[in-house]
């Protein structure tokens, strides 16, 4: 079993971004201390709730923290991003990490993300299918003809390739049925998302093994699985930690439209008591890790990647969180 982290790239407007960097590249030394195996950054465009510093530069500035530790994006809005752009980015990034990136993709559900780089309606599936063998192509050394409006490529071919061979992992975000099966259609796995319930996840579990045995693959050998995770001394203490951060995350993911994202039945409007359960992971130590054993055997999660961190949250408590994590709950997950 592997344990990563969701790092928090996004801060509230009025704190000091730069300061709220350096407490980032703390929390990475930590985490590399404590013997995380692996961080991830998010992206988002035009976010007006909070800061959000994008992910690839982040990142680049990060792997010497890092270590050897693997470091990651998920996800890449793939569907409106040039492929050729993306290729060599992530090759950098693989080449600067020492074969040690993880490439996440996927579709975004934002309107004004969507707007900003030109997506018509409709044509967010098709894109990101269409720019994801293009990626895989040019890392392949293949000459690539692609003619779109955006990208037109006659034959091009680029010397950048990643480090790992054939390339980076590709880990497809899914909310929906139909998504989840499409992850196991294009991916090399499926990174489970920290929004739906464990009851909506073991569902789409089933319809992902029947997507991989319709398309020849086998199962993963890695399935990343992520949850919004408080660890305290007692379940009381979790919830009041977590509760001022953790609600206003989710009333602007509401805000987004991330809820529109998920299967009908899984409501993610609900008030923040309701939200609590079945979805997210508030408690003591032996409370959290035998959560954690539940969406371990539930999904056959093999990567467990935590959030413990929220817009606003101050670092002390942050930092504190993630000793909790690995010095407390690790050793009762076994």
């Amino acid at each position: 079993m592997r344990f990563g982290l969701l790092i928090t790239n996004q801060h509230l407007p009025p704190e000091p971004s730069v300061e709220r960097f350096a407490e980032t590249i703390e929390q990475v030394r930590l985490a590399r201390a404590l013997g995380f195996d692996l961080i991830l950054f998010g992206q988002h465009f035009l976010v007006n709730e909070f800061q959000m510093l994008q992910p690839a530069v982040a990142a680049a500035r990060l792997a010497a923290e890092a270590g050897p530790m693997r470091l990651g994006i998920t996800i890449y809005l793939l569907s409106l991003l040039n492929p050729v752009a993306v290729a060599e980015e992530v090759a950098t990034l693989d080449i600067l990490t020492g074969g040690r990136f993880i490439f996440g993709v996927g579709l975004g559900y934002r309107e004004v993300e969507d707007q900003a780089f030109g997506l018509a309606k409709g044509e967010r599936v098709g894109r990101l299918v269409r720019h994801l063998d293009v990626i895989r192509r040019l890392w392949a050394g293949e000459a690539v003809t692609f003619d779109s409006p955006y990208c037109r490529l006659a034959g091009a071919r680029t010397a950048l390739r990643p480090l790992q061979r054939p390339h980076p992992p590709v880990w497809v975000a899914a909310n929906n049925d139909r998504a989840v099966e499409r992850a196991a259609e294009i991916g090399d796995t499926w990174i489970i998302n920290p929004h739906a319930t464990l009851e909506t996840i073991g569902r789409q579990i089933g319809l992902y093994r029947g997507a991989l045995a319709r398309a020849g693959k086998p199962f993963p050998s890695e399935l990343p699985m992520m949850r919004e995770i408080c660890v305290a001394e007692s379940r009381a203490e979790a919830v009041q930690l977590a509760r001022p951060y953790l609600e206003q995350k989710y009333r602007a993911y509401v805000q987004w439209g991330q809820h529109r994202a998920l299967p009908r039945d899984d409501d993610m409007t609900q008030a923040f008591d309701d939200l609590l359960r079945d979805r997210f992971i508030l408690g003591d130590p032996s409370e959290c890790a035998a959560e954690i054993r539940r969406c371990i055997a539930a999904t056959g999660a093999t990567t467990m990647l935590f959030r413990v961190h929220w817009p606003g949250m101050p670092h002390e408590t942050v930092t504190r969180a993630m000793r909790f994590l690995a010095e407390k709950v690790w050793p009762l997950v076994g």
